[in-house]
């Protein structure tokens, strides 16, 4: 018996691959991109201009587990729902960018499900609003995951 295909005719497995190469192709100066499922921690796919080690790629997505769901982020995402008078099971933190050396890397949480995070790995010239405002666009249109 064979996996049902969504609506829109890709399976899982595909949107996540297109959505990746979407993110890569149309986002500015972007060099890599891939999408982590933080309820096991892997990176379920990556496109980057560079070929990196295995081991490199698996401490990016635990490295993003920790980001947003490491021990302290939690305690800090319930205290300020606390004193917002949030009530939801949803994360309150959606988008981090970290800045190092030469790159920006913009994580964010897919809108349809709090548990996967698209990556978006940028040279640090790139304007911040447009890797913002493309990024979430890609999102926003490649729709549900």
């Amino acid at each position: 018996m064979s996996t049902p295909t969504p609506p829109g005719g890709q399976s899982m497995s595909e949107q996540v691959v297109t959505l990746v190469k979407r993110l890569r192709e149309e986002v500015p100066d972007c060099v890599a991109s891939g999408v982590i499922d933080m309820s096991t921690g892997m990176l379920l796919s990556v496109e980057t201009v560079d070929s990196h080690p295995a081991e490199v790629l698996d401490m990016l997505a635990a490295a993003t587990l920790e980001l947003f769901q490491g021990r302290t982020v939690v305690m800090i995402e319930g205290i300020f729902k606390e004193r917002r008078g949030i009530v939801s099971d949803r994360h309150y933190f959606q988008e981090i960018l970290v800045n190092s050396d030469n790159l920006a890397h913009l994580f964010l949480r897919i809108d349809s499900t709090d548990e996967v995070v698209a990556v978006v790995v940028c040279r640090k010239t790139v304007n911040v609003g447009m890797l913002f405002a493309q990024a979430r666009r890609v999102l926003r249109e490649h729709g549900q995951l």
